[in-house]
């Protein structure tokens, strides 16, 4: 080895051991407190049950994901059922579920192949139970917060306070 390739040798391992070091430090001196999945569901095993049967005859996962991870190359752009019911009431997903052009209620600009169809066609009792378990779907407060929060600062550039 020459002298030169001897001295970009050393600067290389000097340079990689400067960032182990540096992150070995930081693992140790931030403590960041994991807060778990913030999506629950408030309804019962059975509603559940009985939406997730409507859900998969309707093939909804063709286009929403709830529950999983989401393949965002075969995705359709439809909203991630995750947590929607901090957003709209059951009276809400009922009228939206029996709506002849969901449309009317939510404008979509997605191509019309990929929009939300029309549900009017379920029973009344369908719709309500599908309604009811999306009223259900809820996210814990502060990921709420934490998403307004950065989603204002994405918006803006200005920090939001509380």
């Amino acid at each position: 080895m020459k002298l030169g390739e001897k001295v970009v040798f050393v600067g290389i391992v000097i340079v990689v051991a400067g960032f182990m070091g540096r992150n070995l430090w930081y693992l140790n001196t931030t403590q960041e407190v994991d807060k778990g999945i913030p999506y629950y569901s408030t309804a019962s095993a059975a509603l559940g049950r009985s939406a997730m049967d409507i859900y998969r005859q309707q093939n909804c996962k063709g286009c929403h994901s709830l529950w999983t991870v989401r393949d965002l190359i075969k995705a359709v752009p439809a909203p991630i059922l995750d947590g929607i019911g901090s957003l709209h009431d059951e009276g809400w997903f009922y009228q939206y579920f029996s709506a002849a052009n969901p449309q009317s209620i939510l404008p979509s600009r997605l191509k019309a192949e990929y929009r939300m169809p029309s549900y009017a066609h379920l029973s009344e009792n369908e719709r309500r139970l599908l309604a009811r378990y999306m009223a259900s779907l809820r996210v814990q407060d502060w990921y709420l917060e934490e998403t307004r929060k950065a989603e204002h600062e994405k918006l803006t550039g200005e920090e939001r306070r509380p």
